[in-house]
């Protein structure tokens, strides 16, 4: 094999490929955020006892979760314009994102609010609690410590589902690495190196999720 390895011009690139970083942490903590307050007002609107209510979060969850994140994101980069509706690369990364990680966390946060019990409903309206409060309170934390690790392997697979955003130009670390190829021709280097800093952030993420674990949800059940 004649090719001969050389990560120099990476090196040289690397303010590119922090800023690309910086880029790619930036849609996912906002999508993360946009997604989970789908989540948490899809599974209120989920379960209603109102058929009106609960269908269109049924209909919304089944076409996200059946379609393809590309094509959502082309359909609201390319096809909203045709109806007025224009975003910037940024802005559509943001918005698919936490729409596509906004269907799987109603599915992910309902399963933990069934898993709460009625008695322990039961028991704060008892106590006079408001319907609101007995859903914050006695309902969406447990429920949230119950599901906390698939809701935070969503999340981590949400930040490595950045990478398709490039392909609408939005500025993250894949497109980055693109144009340091592009550059260079050095594509085994650059997408190595970009392979490796993927593997750090997620890393760092789950560190941080399971540091607000310990923090947030490490008390007794019983």
């Amino acid at each position: 094999m004649g090719y001969t390895f050389d990560f120099g011009a990476v090196f040289d690139r690397a303010p590119e490929l922090f800023w690309g970083s910086l880029g790619t942490l930036g849609l996912a903590v906002t999508g993360m955020i946009l997604a989970l307050a789908i989540g948490i007002l899809g599974v209120a609107a989920r379960t209603s006892k109102n058929k009106l209510v609960r269908a269109p979060v049924i209909a919304f969850v089944e076409i996200v979760r059946n379609t393809p994140f590309l094509v959502q994101i082309f359909f609201i980069y390319f096809a909203l314009p045709l109806m007025g509706i224009r975003l910037n690369p940024t802005a559509t990364a943001i918005i698919a994102l936490g729409i596509n990680g906004g269907a799987y966390a109603i599915e992910i946060i309902r399963g933990g609010v069934e898993s709460v019990s009625k008695g322990q409903v039961e028991a704060g309206f008892a106590l006079g609690l408001h319907k609101t409060d007995v859903f914050r309170l006695i309902v969406l934390k447990p429920a949230l410590r119950a599901i906390y690790p698939s809701l935070t392997s969503q999340f981590v697979m949400l930040t490595l589902t950045t990478s398709v955003c490039t392909s609408i130009a939005a500025y993250e670390l894949t497109s980055a690495a693109q144009r340091i190829e592009s550059d260079t021709f050095r594509s085994f280097e650059v997408y190595f190196s970009v392979t490796a800093i993927y593997l750090v952030i997620s890393s760092l993420m789950m560190g941080i999720f399971a540091l607000i674990s310990r923090s947030y949800f490490n008390y007794p059940t019983r």
